[in-house]
Order: C-alpha cells, then sequence, then structure tokens
C-alpha cells in the first residue's frame, strides 16, 4: 500500500510538472499570436527599444499613454467633436468621450520583435456607461506601424533585412 502512495505521488508530481511546462510554452506562444483584426510588424530591435522609441514618439504628439510596461503601452486620443457616422455605427457618446484606444504588445529578443497592435473605439468612456467596439486596422494605422519600424531600426545596432 506503502509503494502505491509513494507511486501516485510520483506520477502526480511528474504530470503537474508537464502540465506547467505545457502552460508555460501555451503562455508564450499567446503572447505571440495574432488576433483576428489586429496588425502586426515585425522589427530588427529589441522589445524594449521598440517600446521607448514608440513612447517617446507618443510623447512628442501628445498621446495620453494609459499604460507603459515592458510588453505593452495603451494609448487614446480623444475624438473632439460629434461625428454622426460614429454615432450611427455606434450609438451617441452622450455622458463621456469618445476615445480610440490603441493597445501595442511586443514580444521577441534582441533583435526581433513582434509588435501587435489592436484598436478600438470607446463611447462613453471613463464612465459607468462605458462601451468598447474593437476597431479594424487600416492603411494609416498600418503606416504607422511601419514608422514604428522605421525609427526603431534607426536606433538599434540590429542587422534589418
Amino acid at each position: 500500500m506503502r509503494n502505491i502512495a509513494i507511486i501516485s505521488l510520483g506520477c502526480l508530481l511528474g504530470l503537474a510538472s508537464c502540465s506547467s511546462l505545457t502552460s508555460q510554452r501555451a503562455t508564450n506562444l499567446n503572447s505571440e499570436r495574432r488576433e483576428e483584426g489586429t496588425q502586426s510588424i515585425v522589427i530588427a530591435a529589441s522589445p524594449e527599444q521598440v517600446r521607448t522609441t514608440l513612447v517617446s514618439s507618443a510623447e512628442e504628439k501628445g498621446t495620453i499613454i494609459t499604460r507603459n510596461e515592458g510588453n505593452m503601452v495603451i494609448m487614446e486620443n480623444a475624438i473632439g467633436r460629434r461625428n454622426e457616422v460614429l454615432d450611427e455605427e455606434f450609438g451617441p457618446s452622450d455622458k463621456g468621450e469618445r476615445l480610440i484606444r490603441i493597445r501595442i504588445r511586443f514580444s521577441g529578443n534582441a533583435c526581433k520583435t513582434l509588435v501587435v497592435q489592436d484598436l478600438a473605439l470607446l463611447n462613453n468612456a471613463y464612465t459607468v456607461d462605458e462601451r468598447s467596439f474593437k476597431l479594424p486596422g487600416d492603411a494609416n494605422t498600418q503606416a504607422s506601424l511601419q514608422q514604428l519600424k522605421n525609427n526603431s531600426e534607426q536606433k538599434s545596432t540590429c542587422p534589418t533585412s
């Protein structure tokens, strides 16, 4: 009976370590997964260099940065005037500001960073009536990623492809 308990404990520990490794690998893959509706680009620079370049550019333009972490930056731009097209598509934003929220995630190594960007429209931002709508990227937002790539690679010592 004692041998069965020891064998069972050994099996459980073995399964737990396999599960932990699988979970860790899945987490790493998820951080690099490009979800539907996102835009991405690979940059020949470290994630830190890309983040620093992005934050510097946003600050120069007066863009509000609401979150600045090692692997993610979230920025917001207010839509200052009423927009009938957006009102019709997403409903009015009559109890708070309407914002575009840009989330940019980074993963990679010293000379290869995957940058994934997604966008959302917020109606009535920072109120109890806040609603968020996922937006597809377009040529303008892809051009912004390309500019981030150009600026980051200019400052990087990594070889470019």
